[in-house]
């Protein structure tokens, strides 16, 4: 199942949420449709326009932004009040900017799918529908088996080998913690090359077979520096919630009535399955799907078929 065509934003925006912070929105599809929100990943991956041919724009409304820091939101790659609290109330200001009332459809995968899940258990009443894919919840031994290891670094040992290089050998017992102190620092060149170590091992670890075109992305120092900067900045603080809260009952039991699918590739080593399959558990309601040929993008052919298929049957929901 293919995306839908390719679709100009009918309106483009940045809107100041903060004294600090205007975020990027731009809106497709039909201006008197269902509106739906895409969640994008990293944190600091930014939408882009293809995210909106995910959904048939003769029915929705598209609404895609970009996060505090990242894609063309402003000031770029900053960290200042950048937390998954301002991010859940962000949400919010911008359904209430775009006068949805009611309800929205939500859509998130990876990072995307932990704010799109911490957003719906803070405001259970406002979503409509979840579409989640490559289910992440912050949990210190999902950072651990793909940014400390053991865990995708057995999978991939060339790449791991790239990754480690930035640090110095003292400091790999933690090795967020030593990327983010290059990130932050005043060496710019130390910085330059953490960002892209970082990037590059995500872009090399996100697709069942490894794509030479993705990880060349990393070597884009816009990109790069937002997204590893504003992904470490999470990862150190633990994503700025518990460990584990996004998987609690009590919690999980809040979104348990909203409609949902889940999405997720059989190989992927960026998100692993367990996580995935302990939300299908405390959720049995959402539909579950587990792609048998898939890693970790949204783009490959059995998740990006389930992901349309979901947002065609929520299009056709009264």
């Amino acid at each position: 199942m293919s995306l839908y065509p390719v679709i100009q934003a009918y309106k483009t925006e940045l809107f100041p949420v903060s004294s600090v912070h205007s975020l990027s929105i731009s809106q497709f599809g039909n201006a008197n449709g269902k509106p739906v929100l895409f969640v994008h990943g990293g944190p600091g991956g930014g939408a882009d326009d293809k995210d909106a041919r995910r959904f048939d724009p003769a029915v929705y409304r598209i609404v895609l932004f970009d996060q505090r820091g990242s894609g063309k939101s402003t000031p770029a790659s900053s960290l200042v009040d950048n937390t998954t609290q301002h991010l859940i109330e962000d949400i919010e200001k911008i359904r209430k900017h775009l006068q949805v009332e009611g309800k929205w459809d939500v859509f998130g995968g990876s990072w995307g799918s932990t704010l799109a899940i911490a957003y719906a258990q803070a405001h259970p009443t406002r979503v409509k529908s979840l579409t989640l894919r490559g289910i992440f919840t912050l949990r210190k031994c999902e950072l651990d088996f793909f940014y400390q290891g053991p865990g995708t670094s057995f999978l991939f040992p060339e790449f791991w080998e790239d990754y480690l290089k930035p640090i110095p050998v003292e400091e790999r017992g933690d090795l967020v913690k030593a990327y983010y102190k290059r990130l932050t620092g005043d060496d710019e060149q130390a910085r330059a090359e953490a960002g892209q170590a970082w990037s590059r091992w995500e872009m090399a670890t996100s697709r069942l077979h490894v794509d030479p075109e993705y990880i060349a992305r990393a070597d884009e120092p816009g990109f790069a520096d937002a997204f590893a900067r504003i992904e470490s900045h999470y990862f150190v603080n633990g994503g700025f919630i518990p460990d584990g809260e996004l998987l609690k009952q009590e919690n999980v039991d809040k979104i348990r009535h909203i409609p949902t699918v889940i999405v997720q590739g059989r190989y992927d080593c960026v998100c692993p399955a367990t996580t995935a399959w302990e939300l299908h558990k405390a959720f049995p309601e959402a539909e579950f799907i587990m792609i048998p040929d898939a890693g970790h993008s949204a783009i490959e052919s059995g998740t990006q078929a389930a992901l349309i298929r979901a947002t065609d049957a929520f299009g056709k929901v009264a």
